[in-house]
């Protein structure tokens, strides 16, 4: 039987296309939600198969708290980004607590609200052991293509580093400066953010594939995306808390901007555009002088 652990906008699109495969499936959240098929947090823990969706700042306070029921579970990881206390990405924190023969990675171009109408999606789920890739794949209802991958490394930098080039598009389309200018911007942003997933381990297939540029074009090219709108409103002067409260929901870039940034400084790794969000998001830097510097 098969749990979803978050029950936010992805992890109820997630949830709605397994239940079409599997039944029995049940979700549950820190708060109670009027979902069909909801349940406790225990019961939800005690399925064998279990897809996690929660914010990427909240994963290790959750595993410190049921880490030690995860153990023997097979575990699904649907949420992005990279933890910006420790600087870990969220396999390294996952595998404090759980084998990496039991751990998979889901990532690829996928808003929730297509996801919920059904529309054809693609996804990438990269684990070590690819049997249990495999397995989780068979979970996914006819509308989703899945593909199978090793390289968790790759998917985990792709699925993080996106929001982040996802707020400089918006940024830039904030400040009218034109198609040509965001183009350029997204298409240097592959670039750096395969540069930087290399420093990692990950391979250049990765980023040229469904989870890195497939998630990119969509994350960095649509006001359907949070990450963008808070590129847009930055643009406009508006304060990140006032954007950040408006939004209602998780901007993973936001953190992710700030544990790429300490990364990038401590191993030495050129990452303009990551730097230049980072001083719009958290020194104040003006938006325009931000896109002038990196254009130049």
């Amino acid at each position: 039987m098969v749990s979803v652990i978050g029950a936010g906008a992805w992890g109820s699109a997630l949830y709605h296309a397994i239940k079409q495969k599997i039944p029995g499936a049940v979700i549950t959240s820190r708060h109670k939600r009027d979902i069909e098929g909801f349940v406790g947090f225990d019961e939800a823990l005690q399925n064998e198969y279990i897809i996690i969706v929660i914010a990427a700042q909240a994963i290790r306070e959750f595993l410190d708290k049921h880490g030690e029921k995860l153990k023997n579970k097979k575990i699904l990881v649907a949420s992005k980004g990279i933890d910006n206390k420790s600087y870990k990405f969220l396999n390294e924190i996952f595998e404090e607590w759980v084998d990496k023969k039991h751990l998979g990675f889901v990532s690829g171009p996928s808003f929730a609200k297509e996801v919920k109408q059904n529309k054809p999606t693609a996804l990438v789920i990269a684990s070590k052991n690819l049997e249990l890739a495999k397995e989780f794949g068979k979970f996914f209802p006819d509308f989703i293509k899945i593909y199978i991958d090793d390289d968790v490394e790759g998917v985990e930098v792709a699925g993080a580093y996106k929001n982040v080039i996802a707020i400089a598009a918006g940024i830039c389309e904030g400040l009218d400066l034109g198609n040509n200018a965001k183009a350029a911007l997204i298409a240097r942003g592959l670039v750096e953010m395969d540069r930087f997933g290399e420093y990692f381990g990950a391979k250049k297939d990765t980023f040229l594939g469904v989870a890195g540029a497939g998630d990119l074009f969509l994350t960095a090219n649509s006001t359907m995306s949070r990450n963008y709108r808070v590129g847009l409103n930055l643009a406009k002067g508006k304060i990140l808390e006032d954007i950040l409260a408006e939004l209602g929901e998780v901007a993973e870039g936001v953190y992710t901007t700030k544990a790429i940034y300490e990364l990038a400084k401590r191993y030495k790794i050129y990452t303009p555009i990551a730097y230049e969000v980072y001083k719009i998001i958290y020194e104040g830097k003006k938006p325009v002088a931000s896109l002038r510097d990196l254009l130049s």
